[in-house]
């Protein structure tokens, strides 16, 4: 009886290599300043005591850094196919990461670093012997306020392209 071929394998991988068309994208460079602030954000906040709302708002600020970090990987790489269900609809996946999840938690935890530099606001004053975190605290808001401005830009980026019918982030 005549034998039936087996199944073709998995596609072979190729080696990897940097997506240079990426990281040169607007994507690219507003995924490299995402990174660079989330990062100033949390170890500015992660640095200094803090109590109360902070450790939601360091929570905040960790769990996007690390999905960005995680996507600009991908992105770079030029594997996002590896992921299931998401890889296939890997724009949307970055506008929805951008928009709800970055501008959201970081707009959010401005907020509330905001708040809490203005409760320290009275340490400010010359002449206040007592350690203060105001300028931390400041710093925090401000990292996390241009972040979220970041990932509103690379949004409405991924916003642009779906509406032109790309499928692709570059």
């Amino acid at each position: 009886p005549p034998t039936v071929p087996p199944p073709p394998g998995p596609p072979a991988r190729g080696s990897l290599s940097l997506h240079r068309a990426f990281l040169r994208s607007p994507l690219g460079l507003l995924r490299l300043g995402q990174l660079a602030l989330g990062a100033a954000f949390w170890v500015t906040v992660a640095a200094h005591k803090y109590e109360g709302a902070a450790h939601f708002a360091l929570f905040a600020a960790v769990l996007v850094w690390l999905l960005t970090l995680a996507l600009f990987g991908l992105s770079l790489l030029g594997r996002w196919e590896l992921v299931p269900w998401l890889g296939s609809r890997w724009l949307l996946t970055n506008l929805v990461h951008d928009l709800a999840l970055g501008v959201g938690l970081y707009a959010a935890a401005t907020g509330i670093m905001g708040h809490k530099a203005k409760q320290r606001s009275f340490c400010n004053l010359p002449g206040y012997s007592q350690h203060c975190l105001y300028s931390a605290y400041l710093s925090a808001s401000i990292c996390g306020g241009i972040a979220a401005c970041l990932y509103l830009f690379s949004g409405l980026y991924c916003l642009l392209r779906r509406c032109q019918d790309q499928r692709d982030i570059i």
